[in-house]
């Protein structure tokens, strides 16, 4: 069988031959269009599930402590005055002598106060002898009393039973010796009283002039150490009862061993600070927390600073603390036990305890929660409502993430940032 012969003129397969090629053309762009579209979907779906850093929910003990800066005193300081005005005799302590209470320091030099006690003690030998001799004349006024008052009773009754036996002039006579020796008993009993009150004043001087001369001992009134030395062996020291404000001290004694800072509360925490409530004391320059207590609380609001006056004592044994060492008090003004928390870069804090979490819920999506806020700390704040434990919440990018966004959380880490 044959078939017709075609031809087919060169114009007609031009036009063909172009109409194949933009066909083929444009089924390759379509291809691509739609290989594109699908890696553009791929791409975007990726970048909506962005990676957001996240901290669970957890229960722990907080306290929210207020740190005030104050610098340790001594718990008591004084000059060392002398009682007496005196030459400095003997020194025995120096910058820096740790002493005990009652212990000698210093001996001073009073010979007017020698020659004072001397004399009151040869007048109390004087008055004890004088008492004496009085005692004795008593003794002896008594024993004529009795003799004379017994010859006249006697006298007296034979007189009234046989008249004619003794004459009235006899008894009279008698009657008057009896008198006399009466009046020589009192006069007798006076000049005792007087010697025993002339003896009684002359102790008395002779006490207060030893207590005098035992000041020119000078020791030392409590536990303390030597802060400043003012006056060396041979200076005068002038009384301490003395009306002059300038005289010279012999030394300041410091009681180290237990020292105080005072530390002004504010008017807002006032009712948190206790009496007899332990504290915990940074010494910076030593690197080093003590223990301490508050000891004093003034119970008065300053009215020009709205503080109150209030005492930390620091025990310090060693001595290791100085006076004048700088020191922050941590006094705990709130605590909650067992609290649910969350680091303070998970929580936007609004006012009057209220604040916004953005919750990572089971689809790993974002859910904003209103949350009631509690004890707030400089790392950590508590959480009174609005979440649960074990639940995960984004940790400080508030306003890059929408509500129902999807993330994938990735644990934060809180020791880079200092949180927990």
């Amino acid at each position: 069988m044959s078939y017709p012969k075609v031809s087919i003129r060169p114009a007609l397969l031009g036009r063909v031959v172009l109409a194949a090629g933009l066909l083929a053309g444009m089924l390759a762009i379509t291809s691509a269009c739609n290989r594109s579209g699908v890696s553009q979907a791929e791409t975007t779906k990726q970048r909506d599930a962005v990676t957001a850093a996240v901290v669970r929910v957890v229960q722990r003990d907080l306290s929210n402590q207020l740190q005030i800066a104050s610098e340790f005193i001594p718990y008591q300081q004084i000059n060392v005055h002398a009682e007496v005005s005196g030459y400095i005799k003997k020194l025995y302590i120096d910058w820096g002598t740790h002493v005990r209470t009652g212990q000698l320091m210093a001996v001073l030099e009073v010979p007017q106060l020698d020659a004072e006690v001397t004399r009151d003690k040869a007048s109390v030998v004087r008055d004890e002898k004088d008492l004496e001799r009085a005692r004795e004349e008593l003794t002896r006024a008594k024993s004529a009393y009795f003799v004379a008052n017994v010859t006249y009773r006697r006298l007296y009754g034979v007189q009234k039973r046989r008249p004619d036996l003794v004459a009235q002039e006899e008894v009279d006579v008698a009657h008057g010796k009896q008198l006399e020796a009466a009046a020589s008993v009192s006069a007798a009993q006076d000049a005792l009283d007087a010697a025993q009150q002339a003896l009684a004043a002359d102790k008395a001087t002779l006490q207060r002039d030893e207590a005098m001369y035992h000041y020119s001992f000078i020791t030392a009134p409590f536990d303390g150490v030597v802060t400043r030395l003012d006056a060396y062996t041979g200076a005068l020291l002038p009384a301490g009862t003395s009306s002059s404000t300038t005289g010279l001290p012999l030394c300041r004694l410091s009681q180290n061993d237990l020292l105080r800072l005072v530390i002004p509360v504010p008017e807002q925490v006032v009712q948190d600070v206790q009496l007899g409530e332990a504290v915990n004391v940074q010494v910076p320059s030593l690197k080093r927390t003590f223990q301490g207590k508050v000891s004093r609380i003034s119970d008065e609001i300053n009215l020009e600073t709205r503080t109150m006056h209030t005492e930390v004592e620091v025990p310090n044994p060693a001595y290791v603390l100085i006076p004048g060492m700088y020191a922050y008090v941590q006094v705990p003004v709130k605590s909650a036990e067992n609290a649910l928390t969350l680091p303070i870069q998970a929580v936007e804090i609004h006012e009057h305890g209220q604040g916004t979490v953005l919750v990572v819920n089971r689809e790993d999506q974002i859910e904003p929660r209103q949350v009631r806020l509690g004890i707030e700390t400089s790392t950590a704040v508590q959480i009174l409502s609005g979440v649960h434990e074990g639940e995960m919440a984004v940790f400080g990018e508030f306003g890059s993430l929408q509500a129902g966004e999807k993330v994938k959380p990735e644990p934060a880490n809180l020791a880079a940032v200092g949180g927990g």
